[in-house]
């Protein structure tokens, strides 16, 4: 066996494909950039090497050097993770000669699976279902344009060595394709060096839906079953699941043998996924074949118990599989979230910057046998750079059914605390909670279809938003009110006025009486203000028993309601959510809920709206930098007169290119920025005029 490995990648594979290394003994080497000097990964690694400057094109892609430091650290062998170089053809060739072993597949099936426009016609000529297009490169946007017309729309444009959402557009027009060939191209230049893209029909109301492959050197190759990858926000995938909940065990099968059929076809050995499109008759198409271990690998490793780093490395080795066909069983049901550093709530822009606070849920197997894993390339304290892609963890599930696995994740959610930066993790707790996730009714657009307008966060109805404003209470009075009577009767009125964060509307007002008792755990009884009437009984009064992890912020309450007979009408509500007292304000999150409560006492809420409210600064002429990156493109000049929706600028940030809209027709009075510049958070980029005379009109 390897004696000794590097690692040719950062974050979270680098520190997965390092666990398993340790497990069979074997030495590894972590490579770093200026960014990485302290990341994760290299503490965890035996030996490191510095490649060079942060930019992935100076350090991470760096090839010559990465081989060089192989030569020096003594490695047997590289496996490259995913992204980088995993799918360089010319790499694995250039490791090949210098007598280094690639853990992964042969330039031969690199070169022909990892080259989308190749992939096609070798699928084709094996007789796999493709999706019709255009299998060739494309010169310029006129021509792709052309292509379009023909095929019908709405298309797909792909980048030939894409991957992880790089390098794609869906077009459902002319002016659409242009634009979007030009983005493409250009995300596709900066993230693979390859400029080539392709154009295929885009399927409406399709599934994606993956299957694992494993090959040995020795002619054997298995299927481990499918992924479903459905959930997808700008063909990124955002939550991965195994077994998909669509699919039947023959279409299984069929889709299993297919990709069996075409890894056979190219000579295929190591890991590998071949991805379909599935419409809604179940018929499905090939989309196109990852030559590397996949991001989501995790799920196919909780669901049929086969390590595939550990596979990959054996693989790699020469050794032939001891796994067959017939012994691969599929057990449970298996999600992974993937964790990102992005505000949901502004068009999930990159976020950037120090995790003040980090920690997630403990790694474990429950009593009812369901496990949580958690797959992470970071620890507190540790800083997310604008350099690479913002993937923090991959949190995973595993239940012996799917409602136990999406169960055990929206508490693992719950738990996962991050503070210093912005994530998603409201984002995927509303996926999670959702009746149409939940009855496993998903397609490519689901995000679109139930967040039409973008994530604002999760609604709650009156009930809900009373029940939350009575833990909010019950917390102030305990948390913040210190002089608060104990154990005498109820208090005068108290109001909440809750809002939700994120959405304009006007605040609700609940008005309650309270009584705290001192044992036998902060019991506190709110009484609602006039009384409520909750499944057709009158609630007389609320029991809250609160506990609070004052480092996490984790707040978990246990919510009783009672007629006055003192029965119980409801199952009682057990709540783990986050509070955090931002004075005046209390902030509460829980699975995709955000809410801001002001609490008075009613008296003192009756004269506060009669003070002077706060002034509000107007910048609706400024266009501010939504996120730190890089101002590739200025497509406006000064005096220029600008329609709604005409596209300013476009901002690089996380290797992907974000064009930046005019929200209403102005002039252009100032650019404060070249091409080229690197732009911080709210900077302003440009200056606009609205006045109607500047308008002419």
């Amino acid at each position: 066996m390897f004696k000794k490995i590097l690692i040719a990648n950062r974050g979270e594979i680098a520190c997965r494909i390092i666990n398993t290394a340790k497990k069979m003994n074997i030495k590894t080497v972590a490579v770093y950039s200026d960014a990485d000097r302290y990341a994760e990964h290299v503490r965890m690694a035996d030996e490191s090497f510095y490649l060079g400057k942060s930019p992935a094109v100076e350090s991470y892609l760096k090839s010559e050097l990465i081989i060089q430091a192989c030569k020096d650290k003594k490695c047997d062998a590289l496996h490259p993770g995913y992204g980088f170089l995993s799918e360089n053809a010319n790499f694995a060739e250039a490791l090949d000669k210098a007598g280094i072993v690639f853990i992964g597949p042969s330039k031969k099936a690199i070169a022909s699976m990892g080259d989308k426009i190749e992939s096609k016609k070798i699928a084709k000529s094996a007789k796999i279902n493709t999706v019709p297009g255009y299998i060739g490169v494309i010169e310029n946007k006129d021509k792709a344009v052309e292509i379009a017309d023909e095929i019908g729309y709405p298309v797909m444009i792909k980048a030939s060595a894409g991957g992880g959402g790089k390098g794609m557009r869906i077009a459902f027009s002319r002016d659409e394709v242009a634009d979007g060939f030009e983005r493409a191209t250009s995300e596709a230049i900066n993230s693979f060096g390859d400029e080539r893209v392709f154009i295929e029909k885009f399927i409406t109301e399709p599934r994606h839906i993956e299957i694992q492959v494993l090959a040995d050197k020795h002619g054997n190759t298995v299927y481990l079953g499918e992924r479903e990858c459905s959930i997808q926000r700008r063909n990124q995938k955002v939550i991965e699941e195994a077994p998909s909940p669509f699919l039947d065990e023959s279409t299984r099968k069929k889709m299993g043998n297919q990709a069996v059929q075409l890894a056979e076809k190219v000579g295929y050995s190591s890991a590998g996924t071949v991805e379909f499109i599935v419409d809604k008759n179940k018929n499905f198409y090939f989309l196109e074949m990852n030559t590397r271990l996949q991001v989501e690998h995790p799920v196919t490793e909780l669901i049929t118990g086969i390590d595939l780093v550990e596979q990959m490395i054996y693989v790699a080795y020469g050794e032939k599989l001891k796994i067959t066909q017939g012994s691969i069983i599929l057990n449970g049901s298996a999600i992974e979230s993937r964790i990102y550093a992005e505000n949901p709530y502004k068009s999930f822009l990159p976020s950037i910057g120090r995790l003040t606070k980090y920690s997630p849920p403990q790694e474990k197997t429950h009593d009812d046998g369901s496990i949580i894993r958690n797959d992470t390339g970071v620890r507190e304290g540790d800083e997310v750079s604008m350099f690479y892609d913002p993937m923090i963890a991959k949190l995973c599930s595993w239940g012996k059914t799917r409602d136990l696995s999406i169960e055990r994740m929206e508490s693992a959610l719950d738990n996962f605390l991050l503070e210093g930066i912005d994530n998603n993790i409201p984002f995927l707790s509303s996926i999670l909670g959702s009746k149409r996730f939940k009855s496993g009714d998903l397609t490519t657009s689901f995000i679109e279809d139930e967040y039409p307008n973008g994530f604002q966060g999760r609604t709650v109805d009156k009930n809900e938003e009373w029940i939350l404003s009575t833990l909010l209470l019950a917390y102030h009075i305990n948390e913040t009110s210190k002089d608060f009577i104990v154990d005498g009767g109820f208090s005068d009125e108290w109001e909440v006025q809750i809002k939700n964060k994120n959405i304009t509307s006007e605040p609700r007002n609940f008005h309650f009486k309270i009584k705290k008792l001192s044992i036998p755990s902060q019991e506190i009884y709110i009484k609602p203000m006039p009384l409520k009437s909750v499944s057709g009984m009158i609630n007389d009064y609320i029991k809250v028993n609160l506990e609070t992890d004052h480092i996490t912020k984790l707040v978990s309450a246990n919510i009783h309601l009672f007629d006055k007979k003192k029965t119980k009408i409801l199952i009682p509500e057990h709540i783990i959510c986050r509070i955090k007292n931002t004075i005046p304000n209390l902030e509460l999150s829980y699975r995709g809920v955000s809410l801001s409560a002001f609490i008075l006492p009613k008296h003192v809420a009756n004269y506060h709206k009669y003070m002077k409210p706060i002034k509000v600064i107007d910048k609706s002429n400024l266009l501010l930098c939504p996120m730190p990156g890089k101002l590739i493109k200025i497509l406006v000049k000064e005096n220029d007169f600008i329609e709604e929706g005409q596209a300013l600028c476009v901002v690089e940030a996380m290797k992907m290119e974000n064009t930046l809209l005019a929200e209403k027709k102005c002039v252009i009075s100032k650019i404060h920025f070249k091409e080229g510049d690197t732009i911080s958070v709210d900077e302003i980029i440009i200056e606009f005029v609205f006045e109607k005379k500047s308008l002419n009109l």
